[in-house]
């Protein structure tokens, strides 16, 4: 247990946390950085530390960390802790205190220990220049755990993972000498592959996937097959840093080994693409796709769309847009609209989001982002134009489109893909509504909806 005196840099000012009725099962705030949501008493927490008039003042900030715990069931300060240790904290000027709280929850006697959480910690302690602490915690936990080889090498995945997502370069050389070394002392199968595995990965993570392919090489070297997790992060590696022959060669070096690309290889082939403003080069690898009959995906559809700044600028923007898939293809420039031919040829993605039968129609958005909700919807309607020009047709009783809430936005309630169908909706005078029982629904009567569009075809 790391015990003694706290020293940290309290930025801005602190008050006394309020004290507050704690929720069986607590509500979560999305944090607009897409880190890990934090329950309501912890953002009151959080903001108690931050809105307070004094400066520098140690005992009331430990006072407060004490308090918060004292007062906290485990699971509303470990979501505390939690977020201050993600890479995606919203509360950046709060990282000072992860040491401390980490500190205090370890005191409590609900606490079980976890090494994960010092994984966690110390890429944060290296960055602040707190090098004697971090080194403390990880001499901690391998005199607990160094006879327990398997749970030795998870410690230190944990640990090169989580300073490569934090980017301490430090933390993360230190983390790879003792993986490393582990990895090459070692017998086991079992910690070989998990070793090369994370070193695999985090050296991608950091930008060196030149270095990541060396370390496959090391273990076919060690008798260790690399498996497709391996080949897929040193290949989408070069992809994020613009190698783009190095990520073809990858590619090769794939199916050479046995593994055949599929859609989730295709999808980061295409980001990098898409990242790099490559857009020529994605409408050959989507028509690879259909003739190696892969599968595209809502990622596909995300992937390619996100990359085409023409319709984000429709999806983003205040103004009209095209209402119809040939409406959009003419206004695009050639990439564009190649690509959104490529993409509308294959119809498994809409048929995967759509439900049709006789009581209900339903196209679902989730995981949709707003390009892709936008094409998606305009071959919806296509299809149902298509459908009901046809007398023998059943119409359902009701059409619902799920486009949700917000939950998964960066400002949790603020649906862009929601505010993106409204206005869809009110451009083409379409009959439907939000659901007043459930506000991420947009329904409408079938009859109704199949009448209005049957009247645009006239």
């Amino acid at each position: 247990m790391v015990v003694g005196i706290l020293t940290l840099t309290i930025p801005s000012s602190w008050n006394h946390h309020r004290r507050h009725c704690l929720r069986p099962t607590p509500p979560l705030i999305k944090c607009e950085s897409g880190g890990v949501p934090l329950t309501k008493q912890a953002h009151r927490f959080f903001s108690s530390l931050t809105s307070t008039a004094a400066v520098d003042d140690l005992a009331t900030a430990n006072r407060l960390i004490k308090k918060f715990v004292a007062s906290s069931p485990k699971s509303i300060a470990l979501n505390a802790l939690s977020h201050l240790l993600s890479p995606r904290n919203s509360h950046p000027h709060l990282s000072a205190i992860a040491f401390p709280l980490y500190t205090k929850i370890s005191e409590a006697s609900w606490y079980n220990w976890n090494p994960k959480l010092v994984a966690d910690l110390v890429p944060l302690l290296d960055i602040q220049g707190k090098h004697d602490e971090s080194q403390a915690l990880i001499s901690q936990v391998v005199s607990k755990i160094k006879f327990k080889e398997r749970d030795l090498v998870q410690f230190y995945c944990n640990l090169i993972e989580s300073c490569s997502k934090h980017e301490s370069k430090q933390g993360f050389n230190d983390a790879y000498g003792y993986l490393s070394e582990l990895v090459n002392n070692s017998s086991s199968m079992y910690v070989k592959k998990q070793g090369f595995k994370s070193m695999v990965s985090s050296l991608c993570v950091m930008g060196q996937p030149n270095e990541a392919e060396n370390v496959v090489e090391d273990m076919i070297k060690n008798g260790v097959k690399p498996s497709l997790f391996e080949l897929r992060f040193v290949l989408y590696g070069y992809g994020k840093m613009g190698f783009f022959e190095d990520m073809e060669r990858m590619v090769k070096k794939m199916e050479i080994e046995g593994f055949g690309v599929d859609t989730i290889s295709s999808n980061m082939i295409l980001s990098s693409y898409g990242a790099y403003n490559a857009l020529p080069k994605m409408v050959p690898w989507l028509q690879k796709m259909k003739a190696l009959e892969i599968p595209f995906s809502i990622r596909t559809y995300n992937c390619v769309l996100n990359s085409c700044p023409m319709i984000m600028s429709f999806v983003r923007g205040s103004g009209g847009f095209p209402v119809s898939v040939s409406e959009l293809v003419n206004v695009l420039d050639e990439a564009e609209a190649l690509l959104v031919k490529e993409l509308v040829e294959s119809s498994s993605v809409l048929d995967e989001a759509m439900e049709w039968d006789d009581l209900e129609l339903k196209l679902d958005l989730h995981g949709m982002h707003s390009g892709s909700a936008y094409l998606i919807m305009l071959q919806w309607i296509e299809e149902m134009k298509s459908r009901f020009r046809v007398e023998e047709c059943v119409v359902p009783a009701q059409i619902t489109v799920v486009c949700g809430t917000g939950k998964h936005s960066s400002v949790r309630g603020e649906s862009p893909v929601k505010t993106l169908i409204k206005a869809m909706m009110v451009q083409m005078k379409s009959p439907m509504r939000i659901d007043r029982k459930n506000i991420g629904c947009f329904i409408a009567k079938g009859q109704v909806v199949r009448n209005w569009l049957i009247q645009s075809l006239d």
